[in-house]
């Protein structure tokens, strides 16, 4: 572990990480540390990396079993495990997202590393959903505690608002080819930290026992404490770096702003656990088997 350095990039979120060759097998010692940084900082960026998709996913297995690339989505070609989050395929995630929270247990951390980066643009933003709690006046942090949502895949997160083309449409037919309803806690404890944090996101449409317009007008107003600015770490993207964020206590979103030039991320994640509110209950499925994607734990 010795020469590894932790520089936090926010107040909030976000700390830089040197020191560490992440494209070797790590000590305990250094997998200690790192959990430890994302713990506190739920998300770190390390630059001049030298990985490939193999040794991408070696480093994402010191934290934890590796999910399939989506539970809809194709993986590149002979790579279960990787995404390729692809301008050319029309996968900007230009919507407030927690990674694949229509599932019982979403992925625990998520990470990006660049391939194709546009000259200017396609930045990351990536918002703690542990400061937006803390944030909460107290009536709206009660209300919150008590809440649970229903999160679903089957949704306008994977088509933009204007017209759909064919490949827009072709693109929603795959992501909703299995249609997944999980309901969730709008406060998840986390696992690890015991932080609370809102639990949100595109993915989540209704609040339980609320009627769909109620919902929206409650889900929107939280989520206005998750996307604050000083909640949120602008992530402006170079050669050679990598990403990761805790998607237990974090939502992001991919900036369309670098004018359909090409850019290109691979998305590997680290297999989950099943949510749990503040009162100890888990989450619960409606709708939808993700045992390809990842399995549930005992």
């Amino acid at each position: 572990m010795s020469g590894i350095e932790i520089h936090k990039v926010t107040a909030h979120i976000g700390a830089r990480v040197s020191g560490v060759d992440i494209d070797r097998p790590l000590g305990s010692d250094t997998v200690a540390a790192l959990r430890e940084a994302l713990n506190v900082h739920k998300a770190l960026v390390f630059d001049d990396v030298n990985l490939d998709d193999e040794t991408q996913q070696s480093f994402v297995r010191h934290f934890g079993d590796v999910t399939t690339a989506h539970p809809t989505v194709s993986s590149i070609a002979g790579t279960p495990n990787v995404l390729p989050v692809d301008s050319e395929r029309g996968r900007a995630a230009n919507h407030w997202h927690t990674d694949v929270t229509f599932v019982l247990n979403p992925p625990q951390a998520t990470t990006l590393r660049s391939i194709t980066i546009p000259p200017y643009g396609g930045e990351t933003l990536i918002a703690s959903s542990a400061a937006a709690y803390r944030q909460l006046p107290e009536p709206l942090r009660k209300l919150a505690d008590s809440l649970w949502a229903e999160h679903t895949n089957d949704c306008d997160y994977a088509v933009a608002d204007e017209e759909v083309d064919e490949r827009q449409a072709a693109n929603r037919a795959e992501f909703t080819s299995i249609k997944y309803r999980t309901v969730h806690p709008v406060v998840r404890v986390h696992p690890l930290t015991g932080e609370r944090g809102l639990f949100i996101g595109g993915f989540a449409q209704r609040i339980v026992g609320l009627s769909p317009g109620e919902s929206r007008k409650i889900l929107d107003l939280l989520q206005t404490y998750v996307t604050r600015p000083e909640n949120i770490l602008r992530h402006r993207w170079s050669e050679n770096q990598l990403v990761v964020f805790d998607n237990r206590i974090t939502q992001h979103y991919a900036v369309d702003n670098y004018d359909g030039q090409p850019r290109r991320l691979h998305r590997v994640t680290v297999a989950g656990d099943v949510p749990v509110g503040i009162e100890g209950k888990a989450s619960y499925s409606i709708e939808g088997d993700a045992s390809h994607y990842t399995a549930v734990a005992a």
